[in-house]
């Protein structure tokens, strides 16, 4: 091996380990996580549903200065027909969700949205709209019968299910700051029929007037086997005892007789 490859095999060893040195101190590429964009006042809220291609809904709530109330809009845009168009109302509390469903499947999408409500007896507001092409149709949707608002304080849970809306919330006992919850559930399920809404309760707790808590009491630890027993011991005993005395009594007679016959003669 001749001095000129040797030099050769050094400045490749030189280079290899020049390379490997640069990829132990290479920095870590810190891929940029991407952040939810912040609302800027007066906007609370922000949802957007697309309920098909070039067909999109802006859920939004805003007020300057509100404290959780304010107003919502729906901004509608449909830029396959170039329609867009604009529906409000008031809030009394924040924006909880916003859904989209076809609750009577005719093809014309319904925005829910469910919002707090300042009302305690309600707890909770759901304001429906629904959508044919550019015209929007505001729903009435149901208040909580007495026997569906009992022992209800809110913290409802909704969500779209099989083309129905369905409302699920905890049970409380009691009233006021007192009130406890029960570890029950109320599930109600929402259906669309002609623009008008219709309720059944699914679950059956204890707090239903329709529902019976069937209450298991265990069978009392009898005692009257052995009594049983010990009776029947003591009326064997008893007769056994009666059917000696009489054996005996009658022996004796025979006896009497016996001697007296004997006597006699």
């Amino acid at each position: 091996m001749n001095f000129k490859t040797i030099l050769l095999l050094v400045a490749a060893c030189t280079g290899i380990a020049s390379c490997s040195q640069d990829q132990k101190t290479a920095p870590a590429v810190v891929i940029p996580v991407a952040k939810k964009p912040v609302l800027e006042e007066p906007f609370k809220y922000h949802k957007m549903i697309e309920v098909s291609p070039g067909r999109y809904y802006d859920v939004l709530s805003w007020g300057r200065g509100a404290n959780g109330g304010g107003a919502y809009m729906i901004l509608r845009s449909d830029s396959t027909d170039q329609q867009y168009d604009t529906t409000t109302g008031d809030l009394e509390g924040p924006i909880q969700d916003v859904f989209n469903a076809d609750l009577d499947i005719d093809g014309n999408p319904e925005i829910i949205i469910q919002a707090k409500s300042a009302d305690t007896t309600r707890f909770a507001n759901v304001f429906v709209y629904e959508y044919n092409g550019s015209k929007s149709q505001k729903l009435d949707f149901p208040r909580l019968t007495p026997s569906q608002r009992k022992g209800y304080r809110g913290e409802d849970n909704m969500y779209i299910k099989d083309s129905k809306l369905m409302r699920q919330f905890p049970i409380y006992d009691g009233s006021g700051a007192a009130a406890k919850p029960t570890g029950e559930k109320r599930l109600l399920e929402y259906s669309l029929h002609s623009n008008s809404f219709s309720v059944r309760t699914v679950s059956s707790d204890t707090t239903s007037s329709n529902s019976k808590k069937t209450i298991v009491t265990p069978a009392p630890a009898t005692t009257q086997a052995p009594v049983v027993k010990k009776h029947s011991e003591r009326k064997k005993t008893s007769t056994k005892k009666h059917s000696s005395e009489k054996k005996s009594s009658h022996k004796t007679e025979t006896k009497k007789k016996h001697k007296k016959h004997h006597s006699s003669n």
